[in-house]
């Protein structure tokens, strides 16, 4: 037999059990041998092919002839013919035929044989299905689905294969075919479906089909377009206009006397950190405003996070008795503690059922199957417009909220200071346009709505609150007014020059009623900036207090503008009824009327250069007119952004994004935490050649920035430099004295009480170990760190006092003696940087952080958790002697990590070794007492975190968490946060021409490369 025919007939006995030899050449022998010389078909076949028959030598031994036992088992003992002759069997010895057996005994052998042979051949050994155990020349397509084209012996096995749950057919939906699951009804079921856990905004289908989506906050939002447009986007933030959503913003409501109203909030905000609830521009309605929230009486720790304010107008200014009522919009993220903190000022805990807010449940699975259940005479015919008259049903627009339950309740009133608060979140859409077209593509998508005149018939229309409106001469009066102030804005060339946050009122017709043939792009148009003199009073004064005021603050207003929208399908029905196609379409009385509020945004506020670039204006509309919006600006030439294109815009502005760069809050501390998980899995992910070691390279914090240990591990710095210098002091008197001065003692009551009562934040917990990298938890350490918090000045902060951010940004500046900042430095009143000013302030701040801007002096493009690091004076030096030094260079670290992972390593594979041979269950628990060890991980920092200050030869002082390229300087920027403690221990060692360099390493690298700080107020 040649090798090929043994290889063959090798995979044919595979499946065979083990006490079962079959073998074609022995049968043949055997049946001569039983049939007394008679030959079978094919041996006689072979005979006759070759002319010559090899016979079969049996022979007799001495013990089997007298032990019948082993003569029987040894009849199961055959000689093989193989290549080279004949050769032992199985058990390696000769085996002979005997003379005799015992009928019963080798009746049960052969028993167990055939039932052993019948077990192989029902019982499938492989994965595969068995139609596949076929040849493949009698495999039929139809097998796979239809068992009874089987051959009837695999019938029964195909059957129970069959009845398994992994190979039973999906159960798909009554509406299989593609017509009916377009049909509006079951497509507005299934978007209802999809929205259960993540909420869809009004403009979720159009971004679906050209960005790509992320479910982040409860909602599905646009992250990036999935053409290339970095640098398209740029351009239209800064010549033309970018479009954003925003409508996934939450809106809290708060109605109630002004005076009760203001007495609550002004707990959670300080007027240190800029204007308060009670600004007279925000408190008259003109303005909107924007402030940093806290827990009550906690500044400036326990930050809540951002937001921005409206309140109404005022009808009779003065009265003190008139209800007000105040919009406060911020980042979901924040919603759940800025609501409980409101509630709690406010004395707000009992629900208020009845409310206009709540919204629409989602539909139950009968109430689904009984909306998809249609008339018999629908079933098969096209769907048609029909007026039924007071029967026609509009369809129900479910439009929900993905932050709140819709069964709890979305108002809370006060039974002491008579506040309502409810939660309008997803009750408006908000769209923001950003550059100095934004004013263009306003003034041509939207235009004033026609007055209502008496001649006209009004049977007909639904918008009854209108034809009211307009009975009232001063209302005609003061939509004219809005009206011109409306137009004058499309002449002016850029948003920047309007005052900050101007609010102005409008009621607009249908923009879909003006939508173009063809995107167009808007152009400012001079010839609307004709009047110089209510330019210039609109310039420098912003719109009057009168023409703040819009009809979007009455929310019956809003939920029958909403009810009334008139559909698509309406709209394209009377187009196609024009006599002129094309022309313009006329709807009269009619035509809807939509309130709509026009917010400017000032753009960037802070620094010297650049100012008002992002600016824009941000619209609100009522809920269900988001798409008749949002197309009317694109044709109108407004690019459309995502979550990155705002993330860019902040970048730019120079201002902290929401949540990542707020980290002394609770949804920053969320969102770091995310985002190392994030980046950990990447990591872990490529190979260990194949991604950065970052223990050589010096780098103990990838993925996250340890905040409360680098606050921590800078007292502890300046503290034992303190000691250093007071030890070395030849007079007693003075180093006492000075000991008593040091910024980790110089800590106030309050801030020490506050830090022991509370507890404290997970931020600590996560910073004290290596953001998960090691797996472990070192409970003993945790607690230690937890109480040497405590101890020394308790929780994190970041300072937002205006008047000593000023200061800060004046030292951070180099001082030369002709230099524009040390001219004016006195008459600003702003101080020397003295040893005596730097204790003053970490008095107030023992543990705090800046928010800084860096500049890269040359080549370079910073990215997130860079370190910023204090250069030393060598550094400086060398770069004074060569304008071209980019930067020293980081030394390579050793890894001490490497050789406990070659032990683990070595310890995994003795015990593998070891498991072979036990118990399953022994196996399972070598498995978990090496759980432990997986968590290590090549390249990363295992256990607590060392030092982060001295770990490298250049002292950290922070970590940046937003950089890139800049378009709009030419170089990198970076923008990141600093420990107060060592930016003051810094600017006071250095030179006085070179305060604010510093340098940036990224984390994958050891270059390091100088650039300059700043602080922008």
């Amino acid at each position: 037999m040649s090798n090929a025919k043994e290889r063959k007939h090798a995979k044919k006995m595979r499946n065979q059990p083990t006490n079962v030899t079959l073998f074609s050449g022995f049968a043949a022998n055997r049946g001569v041998k039983h049939n007394g010389g008679g030959k079978p078909a094919q041996t006689q076949k072979e005979e006759s092919r070759s002319g010559t028959l090899q016979q079969l030598e049996t022979k007799v031994t001495r013990h089997s002839l007298l032990d019948p036992d082993a003569s029987e088992q040894s009849s199961s003992k055959v000689m093989f013919r193989k290549k080279g002759g004949w050769k032992a069997g199985p058990e390696g010895t000769s085996q002979e035929i005997p003379k005799y057996i015992t009928a019963s005994t080798f009746a049960q052998a052969r028993a167990a044989e055939i039932s052993a042979m019948l077990r192989a051949v029902t019982q499938k050994s492989s994965n595969s299905m068995v139609f596949q155990t076929l040849p493949r020349h009698m495999r039929r397509r139809a097998m796979s689905h239809n068992v009874k084209r089987l051959p009837r012996r695999l019938l029964e096995i195909a059957q129970k294969e069959a009845e398994k749950a992994v190979h039973q057919k999906k159960k798909h939906s009554k509406n299989k075919c593609h017509k009916a699951r377009r049909c509006h009804k079951n497509q507005v079921l299934e978007f209802n479906r999809r929205q259960k856990k993540n909420m869809w905004l009004e403009t979720h289908i159009w971004h679906a089909k050209r960005f790509h989506m992320v479910k982040k906050w409860g909602y599905c939002l646009g992250e990036r377009p999935t053409v290339k447009s970095h640098r398209a986007c740029y351009r239209a933030m800064t010549n033309g206009c970018l479009l954003q959503d925003l409508s996934y913003y939450c809106c809290l409501e708060l109605k109630g006397k002004e005076e009760e109203i203001l007495k609550a909030l002004s707990q959670m905000c300080s007027i240190d950190t800029g204007l308060t609830f009670a600004a007279v521009h925000c408190l008259s309605g003109k303005r909107q405003g924007s402030l940093m929230l806290y827990r009550a009486n906690r500044y400036p720790r326990e930050m809540l996070g951002p937001v921005t304010f409206i309140w109404k107008s005022e009808r009779n200014p003065g009265d003190a008795s008139e209800s007000r009522q105040l919009w406060i919009w911020l980042h979901p993220t924040l919603k759940q503690d800025v609501l409980e903190e409101i509630k709690a000022v406010c004395q707000c805990v009992e629900p208020n059922k009845s409310t206009v807010c709540t919204p629409d449940p989602l539909l139950t699975p009968p109430q689904e199957k009984s909306q998809t259940e249609l008339p018999d005479e629908k079933i098969g015919k096209k769907r048609k417009w029909k007026d039924d008259g007071e029967n026609a049903k509009p369809v129900k627009k479910i439009i929900g909220d993905g932050t709140r339950d819709p069964h709890q309740p979305c108002s809370w009133v006060s039974p002491a200071t008579c506040i309502v608060i409810s939660d309008l979140t997803m009750e408006m859409n908000r769209y923001r346009l950003i550059g100095p077209l934004s004013h263009s593509i306003l003034t041509e998508a939207l235009k004033a709505a026609s007055v209502h005149t008496e001649g006209e018939d009004t049977e007909k229309t639904p918008h009854c609150w209108w034809i009211e409106t307009c009975k009232n001469p001063d209302n005609i009066s003061l939509h004219h007014r809005q009206e011109a102030i409306f137009e004058l804005l499309g002449g002016i060339t850029s948003p920047a020059e309007i005052p900050a946050g101007t609010i102005l009122g409008l009621t607009v017709g249908d923009p879909r009623i003006n939508l173009p043939q063809k995107r167009s792009k808007a152009l400012p148009d001079p010839e609307k900036c004709q009047d110089n003199e209510k330019v210039r009073q609109l310039l420098l004064e912003g719109v009057p207090v009168e023409c703040t005021h819009s009809f979007i603050w009455n929310q019956a207003i809003c939920k029958s503008v909403t009810e009334n929208k008139i559909s698509e399908q309406d709209l394209n029905r009377m187009r196609s009824e024009l006599l002129v196609p094309g022309s313009q379409l006329v709807l009269g009385p009619q035509e809807s009327k939509i309130p709509i509020l026009l917010i400017h945004q000032p753009g960037k506020v802070t620094g010297e250069d650049r100012r008002g670039w992002g600016s824009g204006w941000d619209v609100l509309l009522p809920k269900g007119w988001g798409m008749a919006f949002w197309i009317p600006f694109i044709y109108r030439g407004a690019r459309v952004g995502g979550l990155k294109e705002g993330l860019v815009h902040s970048q730019y502005k120079r201002s902290p994004n929401i949540p990542g760069d707020f980290p002394d809050c609770s949804a920053g501390i969320q969102f770091a935490k995310e985002q190392a998980k994030k980046l950990l899995e990447k990591y872990r992910r490529r190979p260990p050649a194949k991604r950065p070691n970052y223990v050589k390279l010096g780098t103990l914090a990838p993925f996250c920035c340890p905040w409360v240990q680098l606050t921590q591990d800078w007292e502890s710095r300046v503290q034992a430099q303190e000691e250093s210098s007071v030890s070395s002091s030849p007079n007693g008197g003075e180093s006492d004295a000075r000991r008593d001065e040091v910024p980790c003692a110089a800590i106030p009551e309050e801030t020490v009480k506050l830090s022991v009562n509370e507890p404290r934040e997970p931020e600590e917990a996560m910073d004290t170990k290596c953001q998960g990298q090691a797996g472990t938890e070192r409970v003993g350490d945790q607690d230690a760190a937890e109480s040497s918090a405590a101890a020394t000045g308790g929780l994190l902060c970041v300072v937002r006092e205006r008047k000593l951010l000023k200061q800060l940004s004046a030292w951070c500046g180099p001082s030369s003696g002709g230099s524009r900042a040390a001219r004016q430095a006195p008459s600003r009143g702003q101080q020397d940087l003295t040893r005596e000013a730097c204790l003053s302030i970490l008095g107030h701040f023992p543990r705090a952080l800046v928010w800084v801007s860096l500049s890269l002096l040359r080549k370079g493009s910073p990215e997130p958790h860079t370190m910023i690091c204090v250069p030393a004076k060598e550094d400086l030096l060398r770069l004074c002697q060569d304008q071209l030094y980019c930067g020293p260079q980081e030394s390579k670290h050793s890894d001490p990590f490497k050789s406990k992972l070659l032990k683990q390593k070595e310890k995994k594979k003795m015990e593998k070794r070891q498991r072979r041979g036990s118990a399953a269950p022994e196996g399972l628990a070598g498995e978990d007492s090496t759980a432990g060890h997986e968590a290590l991980t090549l390249g990363l920092w295992s256990g607590p975190l060392p030092a982060v200050t001295s770990h490298c030869s250049r002292v950290l002082l922070g970590f940046v968490t937003q950089g890139d390229f800049s378009m709009a300087v030419g170089c990198g920027e970076a923008l990141g946060f600093v420990s107060l403690t060592g930016l003051l221990d810094m600017l006071s060692r250095q030179p006085a021409h070179e305060r604010g360099l510093v340098l940036l390493r990224p984390p994958a690298s050891l270059q390091y490369r100088f650039a300059r700080i700043a602080i922008e107020v």
